[in-house]
């Protein structure tokens, strides 16, 4: 257990991202040793000070916490020390150290998982393509992984589970927050028939910057990832890039070529970074070979009875998406450095304002960042421009950066 809480506590130092965990327990040969080390042994690697604060803070109270908490939950940990720890996420150069688990634990490894993303503004015929693509993929002995957003995401989940398949959610807080909320029934589900999986500990809320980093587990768990409906500018196209820079295959949903949500897809098939896919069929072929043990012939079924299977679950009115600034769309493009510069509240709280105008007050209720240091960070990121103040006494971003190369 010992091993764990070290791992734990890595895990969960303020200001290290996900490659810098990885590169430090590569560098010192395990989180115990990096726990045990002192300030003197960081100094010739390239951290931030805030970083280094936090790597001499040794208390395990934090740790603690979190197992009693996933004791309490009936949580599962996964750690990437497990022999059960997927090698496909090994694999990446910043995975999750830790895993939080909910449901059936699966062996990744031997799994025809396929992901399947898409837009939460969907159209009709996404909804439609998602749930029948996804219903034959399980049909097959495939495994669904998505989110749990409305849209794609939804409709992805519900096909495979009325294929009668197992699916995995992969959530950007913790795995018992539900969010959206009004996606409870599927949450249940999901965690009944599959499992529900978080690098983030229980109790974490799912702050918009945390989604383009949960990307990369839904992509790195699987053989490919199926693109349906995404616009030019979407998290599904983050995922599916993911999935190229991670070498996985790239499956994309043509659609209509004036319709926005369809933009990014028929980009990535314009381009040859995705194979074209009408049918579940034209995914499967690629993998029948490799996994013929896995995978089974389904029988046909028609359009209309596909269709009539998944009017089963009714889905529900889809949440309102949060507010954000009238001028989002045309924000000044800011240097990426920039933001790497910012301290981790900062940035934390940039990217909170980046979703929605908040007071002060407000930021303080949906963080764990003192009243003092909000004030203080709100000034520093005014003073730099990152930051306008709105009529009643509201913050918004004033800036957008660049995108990762």
């Amino acid at each position: 257990m010992a091993g764990i809480q070290y791992l734990l506590w890595l895990s969960t130092r303020r200001g290290l991202s996900q490659r810098h965990q990885v590169e430090l327990l590569d560098y010192f040969g395990g989180a115990e040793r990096v726990y045990f080390a002192d300030r003197e042994a960081f100094e010739p690697l390239r951290l931030t000070q805030e970083a280094k604060r936090a790597l001499c803070d040794k208390s395990l109270d934090g740790p603690n916490r979190i197992l009693e908490r996933c004791d309490r939950l009936g949580l599962f940990l996964l750690s990437c020390q497990d022999g059960a720890y997927p090698e496909r996420l090994l694999q990446l150069s910043d995975y999750p150290l830790v895993l939080y688990g909910k449901g059936r634990l699966f062996r990744f490894d031997e799994e025809v998982a396929i992901a399947m993303v898409g837009s939460r503004q969907c159209s009709a015929y996404g909804v439609r393509t998602a749930g029948r693509i996804a219903m034959g993929l399980a049909q097959a002995g495939a495994l669904v992984v998505s989110g749990l957003a409305q849209g794609i995401d939804a409709a992805s989940l519900k096909g495979a589970l009325q294929g009668g398949g197992p699916v995995v959610s992969v959530l950007a807080g913790g795995v018992d927050v539900v969010y959206p909320s009004c996606n409870g029934w599927l949450y249940e589900d999901v965690a009944a028939r599959g499992a529900i999986l978080s690098e983030n500990p229980p109790g974490t809320r799912p702050d918009g910057w945390r989604f383009p980093i949960r990307n990369r587990i839904i992509s790195g768990l699987s053989l490919g990832v199926v693109a349906v409906e995404a616009g030019e500018r979407s998290g599904a196209l983050i995922t599916a890039h993911d999935a190229l820079d991670q070498g996985r295959d790239v499956f994309a949903v043509p659609g209509p070529v004036d319709a926005a949500t369809s933009a990014g897809t028929n980009r990535l098939i314009a381009q040859g970074e995705a194979k074209l896919v009408r049918t579940a069929g034209d995914i499967l072929c690629e993998y029948e070979g490799r996994y013929a043990h896995k995978l089974c012939r389904p029988r046909l079924m028609t359009a209309e009875e596909a269709d009539g299977r998944l009017e089963v679950i009714p889905t529900p009115p889809p949440e309102p998406e949060p507010e954000k600034p009238a001028t989002g769309e045309t924000l000044p493009l800011a240097p990426r450095s920039a933001l790497e510069q910012m301290g981790e509240e900062q940035r934390e709280i940039f990217f909170l304002l980046s979703e929605k105008p908040l007071t002060a007050d407000e930021i303080v209720g949906r963080t764990e960042i003192p009243a003092r240091r909000v004030n203080t960070a709100l000034t520093i990121l005014q003073a730099g421009g990152y930051l306008k103040e709105l009529p009643g006494r509201r913050f918004a971003a004033a800036v957008r950066f660049e995108e990762h190369e």
